[in-house]
């Protein structure tokens, strides 16, 4: 069985996301310390709310320089993909900086973005089975603005601008969106991101 490792940095809907995965037929488990990554074959990094905050307890723990030396299978989540990336206008500090680019505000009256968005997709693994187009979840204010174009594997829009939805670089792939509330084409995300980690196993 797959087992994923859940970062717990105070801000994350680790329920909904733990079984989320469970149904997908992974065994997951909440870390809160490096040593918990232990054993995993692949991790999720999920977010609600300030990614300053998030970003501080990932510090504080130990797990922001665990993360950057973890090789396998990430997935980040909402708050989980800003991560990834460096200054944030939200947080005014760095991310983990695993990509480039910045995180910015949204460029709308109403915030924050709330509601149910259709994503157009590239050909992904993450993505396999959902139609282009699928709507998904999303709550938030910022996005990332990644340097490197061919990272972009999602975008979509609000109030008019045009903005990431989700990035892939190797094993890293994050969504701006709540597969784990987005229901079955939700489920179907998290899905094929189990079934990926099983294949990254059988390659390893």
């Amino acid at each position: 069985m797959t087992r994923i490792a859940i970062i717990d940095h105070g801000a994350g809907n680790l329920v909904s996301i733990s079984e989320g995965l469970d149904r997908a037929g992974a065994e997951t488990s909440i870390a809160t310390e490096p040593r918990m990554l232990e054993g995993a074959d692949a991790v999720v990094l999920p977010g609600v709310g300030s990614s300053g905050a998030a970003m501080r307890r990932l510090t504080e723990s130990g797990l922001d320089e665990a993360l950057l030396e973890w090789e396998g299978p990430l997935l980040g989540i909402c708050v989980g993909l800003q991560l990834f990336f460096g200054d944030s206008e939200e947080a005014g500090t760095a991310g983990l900086q695993m990509l480039d680019g910045p995180v910015r505000k949204l460029q709308a009256v109403r915030l924050p973005h709330m509601g149910w968005n259709d994503v157009a997709m590239s050909a992904d693994p993450v993505f396999d089975g959902v139609p282009d187009a699928t709507p998904f979840y999303f709550v938030h204010s910022y996005a990332p603005e990644p340097e490197d174009a061919s990272t972009v594997i999602g975008t979509t829009d609000y109030a008019g601008q045009r903005f990431v939805a989700a990035v892939r670089s190797g094993a890293i792939v994050g969504v701006q969106f709540h597969p784990e509330r987005s229901g079955r084409r939700g489920m179907q995300v998290l899905a094929n991101f189990v079934d990926s980690c099983r294949t990254a196993n059988r390659a390893a």
